[in-house]
């Protein structure tokens, strides 16, 4: 896709991403930037675009920043300062921004995230809520898979349609070294589980960290392909708590294509890519695997930027318009300072306008965001 430039770019009002103390002030500099934004040709009716004419319809809702795993490229040892609780957004506060989103902003594709989306009770009556809205989105949910097990059919019944599970290795010592918890059968007993409740197509999200080894990815793809599983392998990004990030650091993605094709049979998918973040290919039967897909997705070496349709809401009510944004829109303040729908509709028009071409990690001056990818949502 082609960026197209449809007007000069205002910055979204900068609220303080755990809450600000002056509501009114809050709400005043929504407004201006509403206005702002309108005055320089923002749609204030219709789908919810950016000034390169990108249509967000995918909502990422990140509903904790907590999580039960450790991951060494995630978080530290000791975890991390949590969000505190009464700067998380309520259960009808959530409801309604989806119901807003989905009424009022063409969203047709929510994905629960976290942190760790498990950990948060309410989340089948939230995914039940999601469900009821009209028309009714594709319902999705990203896990580590600790506690998938009991609750994948209460999950389905409530009106999950997809799930991803985060697995980077079917190496039992590994999973502990990497995740700093000896939980792989965990994991893999909520993998069947989903499958017995009927989600589909499952996926299994790996995280290319510099302790993966090429063994590890085969390994971990002959597993998917035996158990009908859909496995795409996500470059790491600098996101990680402690900003030890380093593009050099681990496989490559050449270099790991490179071990997959030696011992499966890939051919490039044919069907169009469209918004997908990853690369496909077909894998053919081999004698120890059937047939399958195999993805990756390299956000930092190959953006994809250009077709990007994401929005996304952080636990505490933040609207970010892209994973790297060293900004965000406070939506948290207007629903808790009394603002109808429609300033919240243009509250949310107004972050995704001012959504930048790309998300500049390959670009000198690019600066890590200040949030963990726990606090964000994937």
């Amino acid at each position: 896709m082609t960026l197209r430039q449809r007007g000069p770019q205002t910055p979204p009002p900068q609220v303080d991403a755990i809450g600000a103390e002056d509501k009114t002030a809050a709400r005043q500099a929504f407004h201006e930037a509403v206005e702002r934004a309108i005055a320089e040709q923002m749609p204030t009716s219709g789908p919810l675009v950016d000034t390169f004419g990108r249509v967000h319809t995918d909502l990422r809702i990140s509903l904790t920043d907590r999580c039960n795993l450790r991951c060494t490229y995630c978080m530290p040892a000791e975890g991390l300062d949590w969000i505190p609780s009464q700067h998380l957004l309520q259960d009808d506060e959530l409801i309604r921004l989806m119901r807003i989103g989905v009424t009022r902003l063409g969203i047709t594709d929510i994905r629960f995230t976290g942190g760790e989306p498990l950990l948060a009770r309410h989340l089948e009556g939230v995914i039940a809520a999601a469900a009821g809205l009209q028309p009714r989105p594709e319902i999705a949910l990203t896990t580590n898979g600790l506690g998938l097990a009991r609750r994948a059919g209460a999950l389905v019944a409530a009106g999950l349609d997809r799930i991803n599970v985060s697995l980077d290795t079917v190496d039992r010592a590994h999973f502990a070294e990497i995740t700093r918890r000896d939980r792989l059968p965990d994991v893999l007993d909520g993998l069947a589980a989903a499958a017995q409740a009927g989600m589909a197509p499952i996926k299994v999200n790996a995280v290319l960290d510099p302790k993966i080894t090429g063994e590890d990815i085969v390994n971990l793809l002959r597993f998917c392909l035996q158990h009908g599983y859909q496995l795409r392998v996500i470059e790491m990004m600098p996101l990680d708590a402690d900003h030890n990030w380093s593009r050099d650091a681990g496989l490559g993605v050449e270099q790991l294509l490179e071990l997959v094709q030696a011992q499966f049979a890939l051919r490039p998918d044919p069907k169009p890519r469209g918004s997908a973040p990853a690369e496909v290919w077909l894998v053919d039967e081999g004698p120890d695997n059937p047939a399958g897909t195999f993805g990756i997705i390299a956000s930092v070496s190959r953006p994809f930027c250009g077709d990007c349709d994401r929005t996304r809401l952080t636990a505490d009510g933040q609207i970010r318009n892209c994973l790297f944004a060293a900004e965000e829109s406070d939506l948290r303040a207007l629903l808790r300072d009394g603002s109808d729908d429609d300033a919240i509709e243009q509250a949310w028009r107004a972050a995704m306008w001012s959504k930048k071409a790309g998300h500049g990690i390959n670009d000198p001056d690019f600066i890590q965001p200040d949030r963990p990818m726990s606090a964000i949502g994937g």
